[in-house]
């Protein structure tokens, strides 16, 4: 006598045919699907949207102490990576589907709706689509905020450095006399007379000075560029 091999689907398709009406089921998981779509609806309308909640009614105890952060924290870095925090509707990147699950879960355990959402990322960013990472925050209250995800790469390891000079004019002028030092020592010797003298060493050094300096102020004029401290808050596009 040869056993017939247990057919599993078989078996749990009389387990599921017992338990309920088949279209009764189906009834319910369109339903459940339904509620789904409505829900990452409401919170894809929610990124977009202005709104400038400042708080949001969490579970203290549920929150990861990790994930929270002050205004003065995130304004920090900002300053030193030449980020902006602005709210998500100035975001112009695709928020994924991790991001919207991630607040789909949130809402569930806290038994809130989220509202006031804050990203901080390039500021390109801001305008169109790129791959660098940017920062999903909501509003806790009193200045703090709930990182809810990260998404994309990391910032280039050398992005601190070369945001340095932008944190302020001093920082600037110092790039601009040390490039300016390097270009002059790279002048050949006797271009100019045929003996080198150290004043002439400096009369080069003050007008290459003058040429590095003239082109970063047409740059950032031109292109309406500021220093850090004025643009990591700001939502315009020539700041």
């Amino acid at each position: 006598m040869i056993l017939k091999g247990t057919n599993i689907e078989q078996k749990l398709q009389n387990i599921r045919n017992k338990k309920g009406d088949s279209e009764q089921i189906l009834k319910e998981v369109r339903q459940i699907l339904q509620e789904d779509a409505l829900k990452e609806s409401q919170i894809s309308h929610e990124l977009s949207s202005k709104n400038n909640v400042g708080s949001n009614d969490f579970e203290f105890d549920l929150l990861k102490t990790e994930n929270i952060f002050h205004i003065d924290q995130i304004k920090d870095i900002c300053i030193d990576y030449r980020l902006r925090f602005l709210d998500s509707s100035y975001f112009k990147g695709e928020i994924p589907q991790e991001a919207i699950s991630k607040i789909k879960h949130l809402e569930a355990a806290h038994d809130t709706k989220l509202k006031g959402f804050k990203i901080m990322a390039p500021s390109k960013l801001f305008k169109l689509e790129d791959k660098d990472d940017p920062l999903l925050f909501a509003p806790i209250g009193n200045d703090y905020y709930y990182l809810i995800h990260k998404w994309g790469n990391d910032l280039h390891p050398l992005r601190k450095f070369f945001a340095w000079p932008f944190k302020n004019i001093a920082n600037l002028v110092f790039v601009v006399l040390l490039i300016s030092y390097f270009v002059t020592l790279m002048v050949p010797e006797g271009l100019f007379s045929k003996k080198n003298t150290t004043a002439e060493f400096w009369i080069i050094y003050f007008f290459m000075f003058k040429c590095i300096a003239s082109i970063v102020i047409f740059y950032g004029f031109a292109l309406g560029k500021n220093f850090n401290p004025a643009i990591w808050k700001s939502k315009y596009f020539n700041a």
